[in-house]
């Protein structure tokens, strides 16, 4: 069972090796937030994927009743040329176009969390919702070989000018972290300082594979 903490509030987790991070960014839709923050975090040099943990892809459409919905089977190019023609220049202004553009650059498709098979030593969330999804994904699926995992989460809001200083604060946090020779002591104070700095509280907690 997992227990939802603040930063500088877990004790005793075993020692875990930070070099060569293996590290998962996640928000709802795999579209804005951790797809800004794997280009980030890919530039500089770390191992990392980025996901959605919604039942489907949804983007804003031309009215509040009207959002654009797809199966994360669609790639992002299909989703591309779907919106391009619906309205060119609506979705130009907007800047959906030129988002789903750069997401086609990194990989082909949005990819859904609770369907990767990859272990991660850190999954990093966008907003408390998509952490509390990610949690119970993990307390619903079989522990196999107790390999720890740090997620954390960062509210960061869905929009583009958030997406981009939240991808700023993932990657600071990131490197801190990887810098540790003992990131499970030092995770405390290293959540506890980013969370001073960057006046945002951070969700912390440590699961298992």
């Amino acid at each position: 069972m997992c227990h939802l903490y603040y930063a500088g509030q877990i004790q005793g987790s075993t020692r875990m090796p930070s070099a060569n991070l293996n590290i998962a960014v996640v928000c709802s839709s795999n579209m804005n937030r951790s797809m800004e923050a794997h280009a980030f975090l890919s530039k500089k040099g770390f191992r990392v994927r980025s996901f959605g943990t919604g039942d489907k892809v949804k983007l804003p459409g031309t009215g509040p009743d009207r959002p654009n919905v797809y199966d994360f089977s669609c790639t992002y190019d299909e989703i591309y040329q779907d919106l391009l023609i619906k309205d060119k220049n609506f979705y130009t202004q907007n800047g959906l176009l030129n988002m789903i553009d750069r997401n086609r650059r990194i990989k082909p498709k949005p990819e859904r969390f609770q369907l990767c098979k990859e272990k991660f030593d850190i999954v990093v969330t966008c907003e408390e919702r998509v952490y509390d999804q990610v949690v119970e994904y993990f307390e619903n699926r079989s522990t196999t070989d107790n390999a720890s995992v740090h997620v954390i989460n960062v509210d960061i809001q869905d929009n583009h000018e958030e997406a981009t200083l939240g991808a700023f604060l993932i990657c600071e946090l990131v490197t801190l972290m990887s810098k540790s020779d003992d990131l499970d002591n030092d995770i405390d104070e290293l959540l506890h300082d980013h969370e001073s700095k960057c006046q945002r509280p951070i969700l912390h907690c440590v699961l298992f594979y």
